[in-house]
């Protein structure tokens, strides 16, 4: 996978604001669905886990956040 592809769970941003939606740019969020071919359903949480928004985004408005590097650091000895 791309490391631009975004993913079914995947966390995201959404790189504008959402008003419609109640969301500012940069509103955290987990893929929960995909609608079609670069159109996913996003999902956004509060600190007690309850949805505060649920909506359709294509990729092009998301940014796929990562956690860890994308090949393993060797320690040196």
């Amino acid at each position: 996978m791309a490391a631009e592809e975004i993913a079914l769970l995947d966390t995201v941003a959404s790189l504008e604001a959402r008003p419609d939606l109640g969301l500012e740019k940069g509103s955290v969020g987990t893929v929960v669905e995909i609608l079609a071919p670069g159109v996913f359903e996003v999902e956004f949480l509060d600190r007690t886990g309850h949805t505060t928004a649920l909506g359709e985004f294509e990729a092009k408005k998301l940014l796929r956040l990562v956690h860890e590097p994308a090949s393993p650091q060797v320690a040196e000895s």
